[in-house]
């Protein structure tokens, strides 16, 4: 689709919305917590404030880029035009990985849930199976069209949303200000921890590979594009911040490390949760809410490797051409999936590094190069040069961040 002809009915604005903060708002919002506990409340929102800050205006940039090309243009053939060759292989390269590794780590989450939801219900099924079937699902859905994924991820999303309040309306009486404040410690050291959770962060306002799956949505719209960026990083945001109030206040600080010491994953967390609430109810909303939050995120990050593999390998959007880019995006992260089930909290780790050169560094040099060679006709981020280098900035401390944390150079809360 090259251009929304005049006849055709403009997608709505909440369609899109729901597109970007799906694909933020949700696997990854449960390894937020678990993270976070070194940091604990008030500095974690500090730092969730800043990532979100920084990675909605670097989602503006790509914006800014990718408006002077086709529509159908992704990363492949905006970075290799604006940046050269090299900068498109480093690029590709961390694309690629960042979506594919949170694709795997979604198939993990997903068989994870299942398994969990169904043995409440006293039924044995292999998270490895599970994690395959809603795969397929997924890719069935994202294979129809970009279309089909927004339908899919409104009615997930609002599903998702609904449940959401649901349960932590419910969990939200049950915060105790004593363990939100974690009074229990005396002189508790939290300021050390605030740096550990900076990727993770950044991983978990991942939404940029869907920009110009946008375009695609709206045609070159970009004050519509930007309302559904803005709008969709302010849902996930001020959810994941309701998310750490209901955690944070019910499950004390030392019981966070024994969650990350099994492996972080979602059902680890919801038993934590379910165990000191003693709610029937709340139990089973908790286990249909990480159901959609996995499955809107799936929608959201697949939809977002499915557009970049269908640009890099010039695969078209017939039928036949959108099955050759179904297989090249599901297959491998499935073949992960089945063979190392339970790597959710590192995969979400290992794509935050990876996240700061696609989703920080490189928007943030495409704007620069974009406005040298363009002057940027079509939209310009506010903030001039200033807000360039706040972003590579960002980004760069992030890489720094996790290369540090990688030689255990940062202290860890245990």
């Amino acid at each position: 689709m090259a251009t929304l002809s005049a006849t055709t009915k403009a997608p709505s604005l909440l369609s899109g919305a729901m597109i970007i903060g799906g694909t933020i708002i949700g696997a990854g919002m449960f390894s937020l917590p678990v993270v976070m506990s070194g940091a604990w409340f008030f500095w974690s929102l500090l730092a969730l404030v800043v990532t979100w800050f920084c990675m909605l205006h670097s989602g503006l940039m790509i914006l800014e880029a990718n408006l002077n090309y086709h529509i159908g243009a992704s990363f492949d053939t905006v970075t290799k035009d604006l940046l050269g060759n090299r900068w498109n292989i480093i690029n590709g390269l961390s694309v690629a990985f960042v979506l594919y590794i949170l694709t795997y780590a979604y198939i993990s989450a997903s068989g994870s849930v299942i398994h969990h939801t169904l043995a409440q219900m006293d039924i044995a099924f292999p998270a490895r199976l599970g994690g395959l079937l809603f795969a397929l699902v997924v890719a069935f859905t994202v294979w129809l069209s970009t279309k089909a994924v927004g339908r899919m991820t409104t009615l997930v999303l609002g599903a998702k949303i609904l449940t959401f309040f649901m349960t932590f309306g419910g969990l939200l009486w049950h915060v105790q200000p004593a363990v939100l404040l974690n009074t229990a410690e005396v002189n508790p050291s939290y300021m050390p921890y605030v740096l550990m959770a900076l990727p993770f962060c950044l991983a978990s306002f991942g939404y940029h590979g869907n920009v110009p799956s946008l375009m695609k949505h709206y045609g070159k719209d970009p004050q519509t594009i930007r309302r559904c960026l803005v709008l969709g990083t302010l849902m996930a945001l001020v959810l994941y911040i309701i998310w750490l109030t209901g955690t944070m206040g019910t499950i004390p600080r030392p019981a966070f490390i024994e969650i990350a010491e099994k492996g972080g994953n979602i059902d680890v967390l919801v038993q934590t949760l379910s165990g000191l609430l003693n709610s029937a109810t709340l139990d089973l909303l908790l286990t249909i809410f990480s159901n959609f939050a996995v499955a809107s995120s799936f929608l959201g990050v697949t939809l977002g490797l499915f557009d970049y593999l269908a640009d890099l390998f010039k695969f078209d959007d017939g039928a036949l051409g959108r099955f050759k880019t179904a297989i090249v995006t599901f297959l491998p992260p499935i073949v992960g999936g089945a063979i190392w089930p339970d790597g959710f909290l590192y995969a979400i780790g290992f794509a935050g590094l990876a996240a700061t050169v696609w989703a920080a560094i490189v928007p943030a040099l495409l704007a620069r190069a974009s406005r040298k060679r363009f002057n940027s006709p079509h939209y310009r981020v506010w903030g001039g040069n200033a807000m360039i280098v706040v972003v590579l900035l960002f980004g760069f401390s992030n890489a720094l961040i996790h290369i540090l944390s990688s030689f255990n150079l940062l202290p860890v809360y245990h």
